[in-house]
């Protein structure tokens, strides 16, 4: 369907591709991955013909419909929600559009002298309508627009009223309802809350069309794709199965080149140490010579490429009390809308408890109680002896200093670090080389995260409170995150629709929903288990 035949591409002195070659087959689903800026939007603008290849060509199959979504969505504004979604449904909504021009020019009697023409217009554009499905339109696109997290008022509020993340979810929308031959999906699970993450991992899986995703959620990834396509050092290689198929077979590929590359090392060594030893001799000569002729027709196995993975360790933080946090009798509300009414919990030292509900149910504003970023309405929140809290929220992205680098903003809070551990801090969270010269003015959402983790990590509280800490994280950050706070031996209290970095990371389970408050004293794997169910609400 979608062929990549010797494609090279550079931008600038980056060289992106070299003869890289892949497939996109019909009623595949496959996981594009790479580090950053290796080259997986470039793939897609290539496809969808925005960019060209400089040798090669990406060939598509004639007839055959696309549909792309970006990160990069555009304006909206002047039309409902419900109304946004259904002008991106591609041929349909074009149809759609004649066809209510033509219902006004039938009913305009300045028009009549055309009625017979306009008539017979309408019957093939009516009946091309109906073939597409074109009536049951606004049905399929509320239906998606629910499964993505609106409201029926959000549907029909203006919008350009909606935040960046919602505008996002329209122009998912748009695609999902355009339900073309392919789709290119860049980050589809960023912005989405977990009951909209599986909504659409359900969506997707019953897609029949062909896919190609990117997606910093590994869960997501594993669960909808059967192949890898994989962007490294220009070339693209294509693995046979899930996500977590790739990661353990692309590690046993090193292991057997990095074997292959030392047995011909030891080899080649060994030939080298004979001629040296034995070129003065006139009666080893011929040896000698045979030897140096076999050594120039070998061919070199060059040492393996291996991807960059980096470790972040914690410092020593100081132990708190055992009673890290009390809330007793809190009630908190906004409005004429109650969102605790006299919520008890207590959580104590090493806990980690992960917290879950529906849009709406109060979980980050349990995080902003936690951390003092508000208040209760009535009740108390204590929190312990000896606690040092670090809070991580998205807002805390906005108090970058635009006009420092990412060093001077980790020199900023660090004066008496050395330059060579704030380096290695930088470098374990992504900035390396010239990366830690940029200005925070023009980081991206990921980058913005992982300096101000790195801020908050470095001088580490023994009370973390995370908000969404993995939006915007590529995977190899993720893992490395899940990595350290497996090692980190305070207490946490964690927001997050990343299932993977839940399943690695809580020991308790805090569930939210229509008033209720419900503990589980084991982690969100057991949580599953239990109730059969991955979110509230929500029935496997």
């Amino acid at each position: 369907m979608i062929r990549f035949d010797s494609v090279s591409k550079q931008h600038g002195n980056q060289i992106l591709f070299v003869e890289a070659s892949a497939t996109l087959n019909r009623g595949e689903k496959v996981g594009l991955v790479g580090p950053n800026g290796a080259g997986k939007s470039t793939l897609f603008r290539m496809v969808m013909r925005q960019e060209t290849a400089d040798e090669g060509q990406v060939a598509i199959d004639r007839g055959v419909t696309i549909g792309y979504f970006s990160q990069d969505v555009g304006e909206m504004a002047g039309r409902s929600a419900l109304a946004e979604t259904m002008s991106g449904a591609g041929e349909v909504s074009t149809v759609g559009t004649e066809l209510a021009s033509l219902e006004a020019a039938l009913a305009d009697p300045s028009r009549a002298d055309e009625l017979d023409k306009l008539v017979e217009r309408f019957g093939e554009v009516q009946g091309r309508f109906e073939e597409l499905g074109g009536y049951a339109l606004e049905g399929s696109a509320r239906e998606i627009l629910a499964g993505l997290g609106f409201s029926e008022s959000m549907m029909d509020g203006d919008v350009g009223g909606l935040s960046g993340g919602w505008k996002m979810r329209v122009a998912l929308a748009q695609i999902l309802l355009m339900r073309p031959d392919a789709m290119l999906l860049d980050e589809p699970s960023n912005h989405l809350d977990l009951e909209s993450l599986i909504w659409l991992e359900g969506f997707l899986k019953g897609y029949e069309g062909a896919l190609l995703m990117t997606s910093h959620d590994r869960e997501f990834m594993n669960r909808i794709v059967g192949k890898i396509v994989e962007i490294d050092g220009g070339t693209l290689t294509t693995y046979s199965g899930n996500y977590d198929f790739y990661v353990q077979q692309r590690a046993l590929n090193e292991a057997q080149a990095q074997a292959a590359y030392e047995r011909q090392q030891a080899m080649l060594a060994k030939e080298m140490r004979f001629i040296e030893r034995f070129k003065a001799q006139a009666a080893k000569a011929a040896q000698v010579q045979s030897r140096v002729k076999k050594l120039d027709k070998i061919e070199k196995v060059e040492a393996p490429k291996r991807q960059k993975t980096q470790h972040f360790e914690f410092q020593q933080s100081p132990r708190s009390g055992e009673d890290v946090v009390r809330l007793e009798g809190v009630y908190k509300g906004y409005g004429d809308r109650r969102i605790y009414d006299g919520l008890d919990l207590l959580i104590r030292r090493g806990e980690r408890w992960c917290v879950m509900g529906v849009n709406g149910a109060g979980k980050s504003t349990l995080l902003k109680l936690v951390a003092s970023s508000t208040t209760p309405d009535q009740g108390s929140v204590t929190v312990g002896a000896s606690v040092k809290l670090g809070y991580f929220a998205q807002h805390a992205m906005e108090l970058l200093d635009p006009g420092s680098t990412v060093f001077e903003a980790l020199q900023n809070s660090f004066p008496r670090a050395s330059q060579g551990s704030l380096r290695t801090l930088a470098g374990c969270f992504g900035f390396s080389g010239d990366e830690i010269e940029k200005p925070c003015r023009v980081l991206s959402g990921g980058e913005k995260a992982r300096l101000v983790l790195a801020i908050m990590l470095y001088d580490p509280p023994n009370f973390l409170v995370l908000d969404e800490p993995t939006n915007h994280l590529d995977l190899a950050t993720k893992e490395m995150l899940v990595e350290a706070l497996k090692q980190f031996e305070g207490t946490m209290l964690i927001v997050s629709h990343d299932r993977h970095f839940l399943a690695a990371l809580s020991n308790r389970v805090l569930e939210l929903s229509e008033g209720d408050v419900r503990t589980y004293p084991a982690g969100y794997v057991e949580y599953v288990a239990s109730t059969g169910r991955e979110a509230p609400g929500l029935r496997e």
